[in-house]
């Protein structure tokens, strides 16, 4: 790809080769470079940036996919806080970052947008090592309070002050869904206690991914404050602060009063107000003048304070406007009639070989119930919702909670299973031990987007799992290799004879195969037991999961130089198959191990220790994802560079026969 060198935020960074904007399509963005641009421009100019945004989105996102009806619903809101704070020296913190296409547009990156989730090219996320705008890492939710509560503490300590004298401002923008995170709500507990000057926007669209659940939602969609009372409150704080009555000493006392005299007569409580968080709103967030005016009125106001913003997911596109849950991230479409382009291929999808599996035992096993954290579509536990409503649960961006939610259920006899993404189930670590493992608890972890995933780049690949459950004492862990395989272990993880906790890894994007056996055909998966898939003489390959087939291309190749492979799917990382193992051993053959996932701690250490308790001293090289963070791009591009497409194992299979000297 062709690049060219531009100022970033670090010299991590390289941006790619620039489009120039389309100055008749897109009149008004392209003139922006920087927010500066916005700030010279009238109402009625920026209106029409906002048409120009919208307009960019569905044209480059229906040719380059990506993250879609967020961004489309938060285009006034970003145009306004760049607008009214002096970014980047004042701090603006994206939660998540699905909905900061259009911040990265106003930032000087639209030349730069038709490399988006491209390899080589910009992020899907605010990314810091891309640009200055982008203040801290946005991949999962609910961590933007905490970050951005952090900055402003920072920004009081260090005494930062723009050059006009006014002080660092900090801006969080965190969705309706985020803020019911945990998270979220130990930021809120702990900025409610601070005078960091901190302003938390609530990006309200009543959606996740999924619609949003839990009592929040609901509270969200009833909240009305008064417009009077709010004008009134702040030109009461107006007039103490003029008279010097109102300072940071008796702030929570002055607020606290406002709060109950305010509750006395409107006979309702705010959730914000009563952690005593100035609030406002909610507003309309399509209204660009309205929210400006508000954020000009209230940007000097000092301490935490929250504006709510009521906004439509996938605004300005009808088909989205109807319904954003499919058009979260709708992939190819066609932009004038908003049909989409479906993926040409027939194979099963992982998350939907796993979806109908669960509801196939569901239907026979009253015990199994499903659990998701707001990921419903996402991971196919859909499918349960529809065929057993009672039994499937949505907790929400709560992942902790989830996993150890599934553990009550499972104290009292029931089978739960837990559908998280790879990326997520990190943020669930501690429960995993100390509420399902500790205690031995039949909880199925079903692992989805395990390994690379793409696109989605840095924040979303799954390739920690195996290194981080590996260790739990009493855990299955076990990566199907095929559909057929999922299954069998699907069965294995409710056989009666299982004990203790069950996590199965695979893959995002489409199953090798496309015929699926009936269930009742199927033999459960045996415990700790491996396959071994072809017989050899020169070099022995272990393998874990799908990376078999990569593995299968690999050996064609070196078949040709002569090169005889043995290899096995091993299906358990623990338990680990000792027959398997003790054959590998005393053949003293050299080893090559391969798996989709972190080789710090992976499987192929797993190997290694195997080995080295039992005084085996095989050459083995392992092959897999190197310790460093991997960017985006799509799955051949990152195999490739992280030495792990079929020509790199065939090369790792040659080295490894000719060190050991037997060719």
């Amino acid at each position: 790809m062709t690049t060219t060198t531009a100022k970033t935020a670090s010299n991590k960074y390289t941006m790619p080769a620039p489009h120039p904007v389309d100055k008749e399509r897109y009149p008004l963005l392209s003139r922006v470079s920087s927010p500066a641009d916005l700030r010279a421009m009238s109402l009625d100019e920026l209106k029409g940036l906002c048409s120009d945004i919208r307009r960019f989105l569905i044209d480059e996102v229906s040719v380059n996919p990506g993250h879609f009806a967020s961004s489309m619903g938060a285009v006034e809101l970003t145009v306004a806080i760049h607008y009214v704070f002096d970014t980047p020296f004042d701090r603006v913190v994206w939660d998540v970052g699905h909905q900061a296409y259009g911040h990265k547009l106003i930032t000087g990156r639209a030349p730069y947008f038709w490399s988006n989730r491209r390899f080589g090219g910009i992020s899907g996320f605010p990314n810091p090592d891309e640009s200055p705008y982008d203040t801290f890492t946005a991949g999962h939710a609910s961590n933007s309070v905490s970050a951005a509560l952090g900055m402003a503490a920072a920004a009081h300590l260090n005494d930062d002050t723009a050059p006009d004298g006014h002080k660092r401002n900090v801006v969080a923008v965190i969705g309706d869904a985020s803020i019911g995170g945990g998270l979220a709500f130990e930021g809120l507990n702990n900025a409610a206690d601070s005078a960091a000057n901190l302003l938390i926007i609530l990006n309200d669209n009543n959606m996740a991914i999924d619609p949003n659940v839990g009592s929040l939602k609901s509270y969200l969609t009833n909240l009305n404050t008064s417009k009077s009372y709010n004008a009134l409150r702040y030109n009461v704080y107006r007039g103490l602060t003029r008279m010097h009555l109102f300072n940071e000493r008796n702030r929570g006392r002055v607020l606290r009063f406002n709060n109950s005299l305010k509750s006395l007569i409107s006979k309702e409580q705010n959730i914000f107000e009563g952690l005593n968080i100035r609030y406002f709103g909610p507003f309309d967030g399509h209204d660009l003048g309205r929210i400006i005016r508000v954020l000009t009125d209230i940007r000097d106001i000092k301490g935490p304070r929250i504006l709510h913003l009521r906004t439509h997911k996938g605004r300005g596109y009808a088909p989205a406007e109807n319904n954003p849950a499919a058009w979260h991230a709708p992939g190819l479409f066609n932009a004038a009639t908003g049909e989409k382009i479906k993926e040409q291929g027939g194979n099963p999808k992982w998350q939907d070989i796993f979806g109908t599996t669960l509801v196939e035992m569901a239907d026979t096993d009253s015990r199994i119930t499903a659990i998701t954290a707001a990921m419903l579509s996402g991971t196919s536990v859909s499918k349960m919702a529809t065929a057993h409503p009672d039994r499937t649960f949505d907790v929400g961006i709560s992942e902790g909670h989830a996993v150890t939610f599934a553990g009550g259920l499972a104290k009292e006899g029931l089978r739960p299973y837990v559908a998280i993404y790879s990326t997520f189930l990190q943020r669930a670590y501690d429960h995993i031990i100390h509420d399902v493992a500790i205690q031995e608890l039949p909880v199925t972890f079903c692992i989805d987007r395990a390994g690379l995933v793409g696109e989605d780049g840095v924040t979303h690949h799954g390739i920690y799992d195996i290194a981080y459950l590996r260790n739990i004492p009493g855990l299955t862990l076990a990566a199907p290799r095929n559909g057929e395989w999922l299954r069998r272990l699907m069965l294995l993880s409710a056989s009666e004879s299982r004990k203790g906790p069950m996590a199965i890894r695979y893959p995002r994007g489409t199953a090798p195969d496309t015929a699926m056996a009936p269930l009742s055909d199927l033999a459960p998966a045996l415990p700790g037991k491996g396959q071994q898939l072809l017989e050899g003489t020169d070099v022995t390959v272990l393998s874990i999961g799908p990376i078999a087939d990569e593995v299968a291309k690999a050996i064609d190749i070196v078949a040709k130089r002569g090169i005889s492979v043995a290899h096995y799917d091993m299906v358990f990382i623990s338990p680990i198959d000792e027959e398997i193992m003790q054959q590998v051993a005393e053949a003293g053959r050299p080893i090559v191990t391969v798996e989709d996932g972190t080789v710090a701690g992976g499987f192929g250490s797993a190997i290694l220790e195997w080995l080295a308790d039992r005084g085996y001293a095989l050459p083995l090289r392992r092959i897999g994802i190197p310790r460093r963070f991997i960017p985006h791009g799509s799955i051949a591009e990152l195999r490739a560079i992280c030495g792990m497409d079929a020509p790199a194992i065939a090369e790792a299979i040659t080295a490894s026969l000719s060190k050991h000297g037997n060719k």
